[in-house]
């Protein structure tokens, strides 16, 4: 418990003085583009949140470690994640990193993550996949490409105050519930000791944003998550693989739409941003943004927006905590959930929101 509060205090204190002194340094850490698709903020805002969280995740291991360098499991995440920060923060100052170079070097740090921590997915519970999954490259492949493309996911869902780290949050809350299920300390301490390194700066970023996560931060968090995630599965076969899928869905699903429309509704690079996100369109067609007419009213709508996305990612976690040994269970929930998102989506695209989203 006392890392935990180490770890929050360390987020808190770090991200108040970034804030504080924000005019030394906002030339570097500043958000000045403000006229993007996905730009929401009307001044210059630090967008070097990731620091707090990575320092909090440093401090409070140490922490737990007791003040000794150890050959531990959570220095070994710590480790990987190296490069997956490094070159986020790189991007967070320069504004000149492309996606692919991010992803490369987040590929890496996966790659380091399973060779560290011997992890990987080998398993789907499809016959005949399994196979194939069992052969050692594919596996590592596999596991390399969903640790990646989730640690992104997170970068992309990171478009209003709160939004990615909230999710964050409400995940590892249930991959720390399934650590205690499991009798796995160090799945609950790698769970609980990101929270509390969120926690220290989502107070800072929710709901007036005076700090944003930035590439550091948001991948930072997706690859943590994208680890704990692929580690718990890994140390305890009774866990079903579809609950990795099941419990990371809104922000996995987020991603796939998102490749689909630009790729082939849009006919541009996946990579290349746009302003139709699901939390875009509820900015704009839910809270009616149109309408707003002063600082005060485009405050409010920016942090009602990210509660509706924390609601969706809440309905994917719990039945991914309530059925984690079945398969079948689990796949039935994640088609309810895709078919869903994708209603939803398609509503509010063509001016059809129902109702009861208007609140």
């Amino acid at each position: 418990m006392s890392s935990l509060i180490l770890a929050f205090f360390t987020s808190f204190i770090v991200t108040v003085l970034i804030i504080r002194t924000q005019k030394l340094h906002e030339s570097l850490s500043g958000d000045s583009d403000l006229s993007g698709p996905q730009k929401f903020h009307s001044q210059i805002v630090p967008r070097v949140g990731g620091v707090g969280i990575a320092l909090a995740l440093v401090v409070g291991t140490l922490f737990h470690s007791s003040g000794i360098f150890e050959t531990k499991q959570e220095w070994l995440l710590l480790v990987s994640a190296i490069p997956v920060f490094f070159i986020g923060i790189v991007e967070d100052i320069s504004k000149k990193v492309s996606v692919r170079m991010r992803l490369i070097f987040t590929a890496i740090g996966a790659l380091i993550f399973i060779l560290l921590l011997d992890a990987n997915i080998n398993r789907l519970d499809i016959m005949g996949i399994d196979h194939l999954m069992a052969m050692s490259v594919i596996s590592i492949l596999f596991t390399v490409f969903a640790i990646t493309g989730l640690a992104n996911a997170y970068n992309i869902i990171d478009g209003f105050n709160g939004l990615s780290s909230m999710v964050g949050m409400i995940t590892l809350v249930g991959l720390g519930y399934m650590g205690m299920q499991m009798n796995d300390p160090l799945i609950t301490f790698l769970s609980f000791t990101m929270i509390s390194a969120i926690l220290g700066f989502f107070i800072w970023n929710y709901p007036r944003g005076l700090i944003f996560l930035g590439d550091g931060g948001a991948y930072l968090i997706g690859f943590w998550v994208a680890s704990i995630t692929v580690l718990i599965v890994s140390r305890h076969p009774e866990i079903s693989p579809w609950f990795a899928v099941m419990i990371n869905a809104y922000p996995i699903l987020e991603t796939l739409f998102t490749i689909y429309r630009r790729k082939f509704h849009q006919g541009k690079s996946p990579g290349h941003p746009d302003g139709i996100h699901f939390h875009s369109l509820i900015f704009r067609r839910i809270l009616n943004s149109t309408q707003i007419h002063n600082e005060a009213e485009w405050f409010s709508a920016n942090a009602k927006t990210s509660p509706y996305l924390w609601v969706l990612s809440t309905l994917a976690v719990i039945p991914a905590i309530l059925f984690w040994k079945s398969t079948a269970i689990l796949l039935g929930f994640l088609l309810i959930f895709t078919i869903s998102y994708i209603w939803l989506y398609k509503s509010i695209v063509n001016f059809k929101t129902p109702k009861w989203l208007h609140l």
